[in-house]
């Protein structure tokens, strides 16, 4: 499978852009955050990258960091979720956002993608709660993932199903702190004998209250609401 494309820009389409690989275009399907985050024509890029194989198709989806990819794989994992609905949901939320929603049980956040309906979003968030903990705790080891490509002198593909963190330029829907912050606090929380799924769902309440919290600030709001009440 081919986990990675380092190139450069040859264009860019509505849903898609074309990287060359020392003489070979490969057109890679990304969501629109990413699109907008992309270098100019015939500037370096590095994408992860995800095959889809069918009987009648081959195409390939590009990511700007391994949270956005694996977000993607659990999306599409969901019954009603093919590649373009999930690419519309990271297009309008964001990987880290994306995962927030789902935590909280925010279908209506979900939602909000085209081609998304009420019920497919409410699938989406039953399905994935339990899977939020461990793609949350993705992203602080994601913190220093996304990086310009101005230093890479390789523009070879990497052909590799798990990458380690590469320089690529990438949208930034959240600070990237603050995903590094969230992570932690997750890890923090679980080593309080907290469940996963009730760490995660405090732990994102509190993020979103405050996206510029700090790991500390992050605890100590989600031990708050995981108090006891009465």
């Amino acid at each position: 499978m081919i986990g990675k494309l380092t190139g450069v820009i040859d264009y860019i389409g509505t849903d898609h852009a074309m990287i060359d690989v020392r003489g070979v275009g490969y057109i890679v399907f990304v969501s629109e955050r990413t699109r907008m985050a992309l270098p100019r024509r015939g500037e370096p890029v590095s994408l992860y990258t995800d095959l889809l194989v069918r009987e009648d198709v081959m195409q390939l989806f590009g990511f700007a960091s391994l949270l956005e990819k694996e977000w993607y794989r659990l999306l599409i994992s969901v019954q009603g979720i093919g590649a373009k609905a999930a690419m519309a949901i990271l297009g309008t939320l964001g990987a880290e956002a994306t995962g927030r929603a789902i935590a909280l049980g925010d279908w209506a956040a979900i939602k909000a993608a085209p081609g998304v309906g009420p019920k497919t979003a409410q699938r989406v968030t039953m399905e994935l709660k339990d899977k939020a903990p461990a793609a949350m705790a993705l992203g602080g080891s994601l913190a220093e993932a996304v990086l310009d490509t101005s230093a890479a002198s390789d523009l070879d593909a990497v052909i590799e199903t798990d990458v380690a963190p590469v320089r690529t330029p990438a949208p930034k829907p959240a600070p990237k702190a603050n995903a590094s912050a969230e992570a932690e606090a997750l890890s923090a929380l679980q080593n309080l004998g907290y469940s996963p799924s009730d760490a995660v769902g405090a732990v994102a309440q509190s993020a979103q209250d405050a996206p510029e919290a700090d790991t500390a600030q992050l605890i100590r709001a989600a031990l708050k609401l995981l108090a006891p009440k009465g």
